[in-house]
């Protein structure tokens, strides 16, 4: 069986000495180790797109939680807020603490980064962890359609269809379905059918204008 372990480094910030926490070798371990990383950001990021962010987090044997704690108290780095504020409201590698959770993945979200924006919004427009709000939902889900976001875009034209919204905002949402891209056929399914929604409550003049080539 393969033991890790992970490499002792100093970062430094500014005037804060930020460690990467190493577990103690025991002796007599094999000479050759597998070595657990810190994730890039360009890492992380692909990670939570793909929302195996969690997944990575618990196959690495939960090794780097002290690291990721750090990188999001400390650093105050985006993705890793959201990552440890996801592992906090499900109880992965730690105590579930839903209200720190949300804490951290809002502070992501204040920072700009999409994915926390999307799921701050999806999470208001389910009513989970929160009181369901459909208003904050759609202002979290248009900031991160904005930053061109497709779940985000999808979820924010499903609510415009279903008559929650205003209608000046289904415009741009058509525009945005209407020229992205996407391989994962559910997903194309939803758009074609939330475009088709859509239309049925647009003027044609307004649809021929978000058709035009961007």
């Amino acid at each position: 069986m393969k033991l890790r372990t992970l490499v002792t480094t100093t970062l430094l910030l500014g005037t804060i000495s930020l460690p990467v926490f190493a577990q103690e070798m025991p002796a007599g371990l094999p000479e050759e180790l597998q070595v657990v990383q810190l994730y890039t950001q360009d890492e992380l990021l692909a990670l939570i797109r793909q929302n195996a962010h969690l997944k990575r987090v618990k196959d690495d044997d939960c090794q780097l939680v002290k690291d990721i704690e750090a990188r999001a108290d400390v650093m105050k780095l985006p993705s890793y807020q959201f990552l440890f504020g996801d592992m906090l409201a499900y109880g992965v590698c730690v105590p579930v603490d839903i209200e720190r959770g949300w804490d951290l993945m809002n502070a992501s979200a204040l920072q700009g980064l999409p994915e926390a924006l999307e799921q701050i919004g999806r999470y208001y427009q389910q009513g989970k962890f929160v009181q369901k709000d459909l208003a904050k939902a759609r202002l979290y889900l248009h900031q991160a359609g904005a930053m061109g976001n497709l779940p985000a875009q999808i979820r924010l034209a499903e609510l415009l269809a279903s008559g929650n919204g205003s209608p000046v905002d289904m415009e741009t949402v058509y525009r945005w379905l209407h020229h992205s891209v996407t391989a994962d056929p559910n997903q194309h399914a939803r758009i074609e059918k939330a475009m088709a929604q859509l239309a049925n409550k647009m003027p044609e003049a307004v649809l021929a204008r978000a058709r035009k080539t961007l």
